[in-house]
């Protein structure tokens, strides 16, 4: 009963949200140039509080295949974002916060998606899960401050945010657009977007920009609906380049200190990617691929990343392919690795998905689509005795969003951009 009136409430308030999406929370002109969302309330000079907000419910049938994929079925991944802006002189302050339901929606657990690891539940490595959010997502502050023509300084931070590392997280890229499901690769990309404290300072300078954070690198625990404070011990660097308004290319590295409570160590992590994105009517066009490497004291795994939606008209096609060095003893036993040995056992797995989704349904209050989509794995031969020699996933789903307004939707969305 607590999770039907969960995903209710949620509804709801998407929906309250979403009427006021084509006026209060958009009051730009239309047809803005393919940037961020909270770049192009940046540059604006209206001194007017300005609001925009995003977010998703999925309805979603998940059937996960092989001796690992369990039998826990229906899902709903969610989340909202808003986003106050304010111009006080030259200067933008500017609020963010975003929040999920997943801990009520989806469980503890999370939603089952074979060959993945990260954090813990009941005190044991999650393993053949992707981890649901934590209900604070964001609560961060930004306040940016122009110097000369071309040059601006912003300092951002907050209780709940994202360092400077790595790409745009796989919520907010365009090119994920259509994908339900995290990727394999999450935990060498983007799982810092939750972080229980964090501060970065940012330069940018024509299509330069330079970014440095300090944070609490440690892994959120599974007790999802409160804070994981911790001391911010973590370091990180972004350097970014947009030689075009649509292309954006970043090489990132960050110094996590002790961040998987169950694997004593620190993590060295560091990315590269390239993304491209055109936004198409209320869908969107996006292409990212990327490469990314955790170092620790006894292994290095590595992990790359290609992932794309393209919409014609109403109908958007998606699909990724990943390669995934993954702890070979971890999902073999679902134990922490007992010897340096087996600390070090690495295994590439490789995952394919297509899929396709309809816009079937648009109103004031909300956009209704319908999608499906399919993965196959490519199995090392190490697994195949746990997981099969072939594997595969299968999805079906409804997703709920609140219209998106003449600013589009909050695509490419970073701490302090």
């Amino acid at each position: 009963m607590f999770r039907r009136t969960s995903v209710f409430v949620f509804a709801s308030v998407c929906c309250a949200l979403a009427l006021g999406g084509s006026s209060a929370w958009a009051q730009t002109s239309p047809d803005p140039p393919p940037q961020s969302a909270q770049a192009q309330h940046v540059h604006g000079a209206s001194p007017a509080w300005m609001f925009m907000q995003d977010g998703v419910l999925y309805g979603l049938y998940n059937q996960q295949g092989g001796p690992r994929g369990g039998t826990d079925r229906f899902i709903a991944p969610n989340w909202w974002m808003g986003m106050a802006s304010k111009q006080v002189g030259r200067q933008r302050l500017t609020f963010n916060a975003m929040f999920s339901l997943d801990p009520a929606i989806v469980g503890r657990r999370g939603y089952r998606e074979i060959f993945q690891a990260g954090e813990t539940f009941d005190d044991a490595p999650l393993i053949d899960y992707q981890h649901p959010h934590d209900f604070f997502t964001q609560l961060a502050v930004a306040w940016r401050v122009p110097i000369g023509q071309s040059t601006s300084l912003t300092i951002a931070g907050g209780p709940v945010g994202e360092p400077a590392l790595g790409p745009v997280a796989f919520m907010h890229r365009p090119s994920a657009a259509g994908l339900p499901f995290a990727p394999l690769g999450h935990h060498t990309f983007d799982s810092t977007h939750i972080s229980f404290g964090v501060v970065t300072a940012g330069v940018e300078h024509g299509r330069w920009t330079a970014e440095g954070s300090v944070f609490n690198g440690h892994e959120p625990d599974d007790h999802r609906w409160g804070f994981d404070f911790a001391a911010m011990n973590s370091v990180s660097g972004r350097v970014s380049f947009r030689p075009t308004a649509e292309w954006e290319l970043q090489v990132s590295t960050g110094h996590l200190v002790e961040p998987e409570s169950f694997e004593p160590g620190n993590i060295q992590r560091t990315t590269a990617s390239a993304s491209w994105w055109r936004p198409h009517g209320a869908s969107v066009r996006g292409v990212t691929v990327g490469y990314g490497i955790n170092v620790t004291e006894h292994a290095n795994r590595q992990a790359v990343f290609g992932e794309f939606t393209y919409a014609v008209g109403r109908t958007s096609m998606f699909g990724r392919a990943e390669a995934v060095q993954v702890e070979t003893a971890l999902l073999e036993t679902g134990a922490p690795p007992a010897t340096p040995a087996d600390e070090a056992r690495r295994d590439t797995v490789g995952a394919f998905t297509v899929g396709v989704d309809r816009n079937v349904w648009n109103t004031r209050a909300f956009t209704f689509s319908l999608g499906g989509a399919v993965t196959a794995y490519a199995v090392p031969e190490a697994l195949r005795p746990v997981y099969g020699s072939r594997p595969g996933s299968v999805q079906v789903y409804f997703r709920l969003q609140p219209p998106a307004g003449s600013m589009g939707r909050m695509w490419n969305m970073r701490l302090g951009r």
